[in-house]
């Protein structure tokens, strides 16, 4: 699908389309999220054929992500690709968006490199060890990774302190006297998702306090997830008093089982959740405000772009390696035993 089957797809103008792709502010927030869920679903791609005659360069970026994973309606990832759009349509640059499936996850990134299809790859949800990465570094093509790695090759990456913000949520609600305290996390084989185990435990370990693994849930980041990890939670003899949440997205299914179970958030059991930078789901605005770690999700996807531009300029991948803060922002979710 080109730009102009995706404006008559959509019953939009192209120049809508492309400034919403672009990411600028004059269109809203709810027609740059649907613009972008349309152009994942259907395979959005510019035409960058005429460009690449003149320049000898496509003019775009790729981004795969297989659709086992439902990255389309995930806030997080669409809230990197807002940042992404905005940085890129300001220096003239298209995103390719390639959908695929795990088992050809490779050999699409292969096919977007040594067809030229693109000038260089965002890499998103990073593994602890990751062959995306291998296979990327081994051709010698520009990439930059939002996540790091923890085995194999140098390369290109913007993370954020995810063990540095778990520690401090756990230590928080510890201070608060809670020694039981739940983690509902990312995927074990995630990079982000290791990091934060890590934190926790650290935070446990700071006070003599021993780890149970029945108080850490390994899941996907959705509503649905955040339910019935609470509701199992509090079908174990050992409860959690509270609860560190991997998205403000799970800790919407988190307090929807707390709720039914008649406990009272803030006061009968605490929750801390992370990602408070999200547009789509605002930790402060929801019916319980939410104590959150944040770190700018948006000001990511653009701070990539520009690192993936200089890359394909020919920075050194070592000058392109940040590690962003994480604070730490208490509401009302959290209380005293």
């Amino acid at each position: 699908m080109n730009q102009k089957e995706l404006a008559t797809f959509l019953n939009l103008s192209q120049t809508t389309v492309s400034r919403a792709l672009a990411g600028y502010a004059d269109v809203s927030e709810e027609t740059k999220r649907l613009v972008l869920k349309t152009a994942l679903e259907h395979g959005y791609r510019p035409n960058s054929s005429a460009r690449r005659l003149v320049t000898g360069k496509a003019g775009s970026i790729g981004v795969v992500f297989p659709m086992e994973r439902n990255l389309i309606v995930d806030p997080h990832f669409l809230e990197v690709l807002a940042g992404l759009s905005e940085a890129l349509g300001e220096v003239g640059t298209d995103i390719l968006l390639t959908p695929t499936i795990a088992a050809r996850e490779i050999d699409t990134y292969d096919r977007l490199a040594r067809e030229g299809a693109v000038d260089g790859i965002i890499i998103v949800g990073t593994k602890v060890e990751d062959e995306r990465v291998e296979h990327l570094a081994k051709l010698d093509f520009p990439f930059v990774t939002h996540g790091r790695t923890k085995r194999g090759s140098e390369h290109a990456y913007l993370d954020i302190d995810n063990e540095g913000g778990f520690r401090r949520a756990t230590e928080l609600l510890l201070d608060l006297g809670h020694e039981k305290i739940g983690l509902i996390n990312g995927q074990p084989d995630r990079n982000y998702a290791d990091d934060r185990l890590v934190g926790y435990r650290k935070a446990l370990e700071g006070r003599h306090l021993n780890f149970e693994p029945s108080l850490v849930v390994a899941a996907p980041m959705t509503v649905e997830k955040g339910y019935q990890a609470a509701r199992a939670f509090l079908s174990q003899t050992v409860k959690p008093t509270a609860i560190v949440c991997g998205s403000t997205v799970v800790a919407i299914g988190v307090m929807q089982a707390l709720r039914e179970n008649g406990l009272d958030i803030g006061k009968d059991i605490s929750i801390v959740a992370h990602d408070d930078g999200l547009s789509t789901v605002r930790a402060d605005l929801s019916s319980l405000p939410l104590t959150t770690t944040f770190s700018p999700v948006q000001a990511a996807g653009k701070r990539i772009a520009q690192m993936l531009l200089d890359r394909i300029g020919g920075e050194a991948v070592t000058a392109l390696q940040e590690i962003w803060p994480v604070d730490l922002i208490v509401r009302t979710s959290t209380g005293k035993v």
